[in-house]
């Protein structure tokens, strides 16, 4: 092999965090003390922690730098002008409204801009986004396309919306619809991204329409980096000028920057209407903070505005992608059944193709990641009948989704390929052992958001 073509990953480690596998029988214990929900265990109870790629992520030296640079003013500080100045040069977009993380982002446009009984189609709306669009009284609507629910099959854009369904939903729905969301990459389809031709067309077809067309984009620069990679036409587009292209086709975004973001905390949203902004600036000032603070202190304001530069480097993504994948080969030649190919935050486990003796109404997604929290330490997160399942008003009778997956989302910049070694050989003994497996049966459930919260117990 040329030596040449071997890169690692772009950075060099100077702290470190210790970590300890604590033994079988303590984990099974704790599990169970969680009511067989992952969120309820503690951080020293974990051995590898691919709950979320949310606000985990490893800051640089730059970022933990820009943190001493911190400008507390209330009002005015100048660590949001360098944020939204970044913003502007990266996305185009002429307003920036900060918010402490994705979720009041979206409360807040969701707010501004959903009337009652208005539909919102998207590609695959994730549970937060769903979960507000509803609390406004809206209609989240899925439209992805067909290849996005075969999770062996090799698609490059899975993340694509059905733009026949889209154009018929809106001379359908043209009256009652109030924004197109797409989100990108699209985390509840595995990960997967959608190509340039796909977000023109959607442009297209909404400005056809009137409708505005929002971006949800916690992980665009990924999006940026499989466009550059695997759509025609783009390979020698660098990532910025690639981002420059994806946000011109839309009026705003939506950002929990605690992805794409690489920091621990933040989030905004962006837009080129003025009303608009000013209209969110009110329940920003109600809601979160100031203007130009958000909710956020202004060293967070600082490290989002260096992230925001350093996510858009080419060797960045490209180690990060590859460790994506490296987790996914590891898994693909162990015969466990993934979502096909992988995405570029996380690997999902079909858990309906690996536990197919456990039906949905016993969440095969959440088994496989207690299960593997059993086996290895290693936490992660469904994707599910558990997240997604809900009751049909009109009949009374539980709709389960399509997809029954068991998340692995991988921190950005901290785990090695060896830390995912582990994960693959703790799957590995699952699977030798699963025809044991039983079900769970959940016990108590909030109304909202369940996954979070919810408590199981073994069938």
């Amino acid at each position: 092999m040329n030596k040449e073509t071997i890169q690692a990953e772009p950075f060099k480690i100077k702290m470190v965090e210790p970590i300890r596998l604590i033994p079988r029988s303590e984990r099974e214990a704790r599990i169970e003390e969680a009511d067989y929900n992952v969120f309820g265990l503690k951080p020293e109870d974990v051995y590898i922690d691919l709950l979320t790629d949310s606000g985990t992520s490893a800051m640089s030296d730059r970022q933990w730098a820009g943190l001493m640079m911190g400008d507390e003013s209330y009002a005015g500080s100048r660590n949001f002008d360098h944020l939204q100045q970044t913003i502007k040069e990266l996305m185009g977009f002429k307003y920036v409204v900060p918010t402490h993380q994705g979720r009041p982002a979206e409360n807040i446009l969701t707010a501004a801009l959903i009337k009652p009984g208005q539909k919102v189609p998207g590609n695959t709306h994730f549970d937060s986004t769903m979960a507000h669009i509803l609390q406004k009284k809206g209609v989240p609507v899925n439209l992805p396309i067909p290849e996005a629910m075969k999770t062996d099959i090799y698609h490059p854009f899975k993340g694509n919306v059905d733009i026949k369904k889209l154009e018929s939903f809106l001379e359908k729905e043209k009256g009652n619809t109030s924004f197109f969301l797409m989100t990108v990459t699209n985390n509840t389809g595995g990960g997967q991204p959608v190509s340039m031709g796909n977000i023109r067309k959607v442009r297209e077809i909404t400005s056809k329409y009137g409708i505005p067309f929002f971006f949800d984009a916690a992980r665009f620069a990924e999006n940026a980096y499989f466009i550059k990679e695997r759509e025609e036409g783009y390979a020698d587009k660098s990532i910025r000028e690639i981002v420059w292209e994806m946000m011109s086709y839309a009026d705003g975004c939506t950002m929990s920057a605690k992805k794409d973001g690489l920091v621990n905390m933040g989030g905004f949203i962006c837009m080129n209407d003025e009303g608009l902004y000013e209209q969110c600036c009110e329940m920003l000032i109600l809601l979160e903070g100031f203007i130009t603070y958000g909710g956020l202190s202004g060293r967070d304001l600082e490290a989002l505005a260096i992230g925001l530069q350093e996510v858009v480097e080419e060797d960045y993504l490209r180690y990060r992608i590859e460790q994506v994948r490296y987790l996914g080969s590891r898994l693909m030649d162990a015969g466990i059944p993934i979502i096909n190919p992988t995405g570029g935050h996380a690997v999902y486990v079909d858990a309906k193709a690996f536990l197919p003796h456990i039906p949905q109404s016993q969440f095969p997604g959440q088994v496989t990641a207690v299960e593997l929290y059993i086996e290895a330490g290693v936490r992660s997160s469904e994707i599910g009948a558990v997240a997604f399942a809900r009751k049909d008003e009109e009949t009374g009778e539980v709709v389960y989704p399509e997809l029954e997956l068991t998340r692995l989302a991988i921190p950005r910049r901290v785990y090695t390929n060896r830390h995912m070694d582990v994960v693959a050989e703790g799957l590995e003994r699952v699977s030798r052992r699963k025809e044991s497996v039983r079900g769970l049966k959940i016990t108590w459930e909030p109304d909202v958001l369940r996954h979070f919260m919810a408590k199981f117990a073994r069938l």
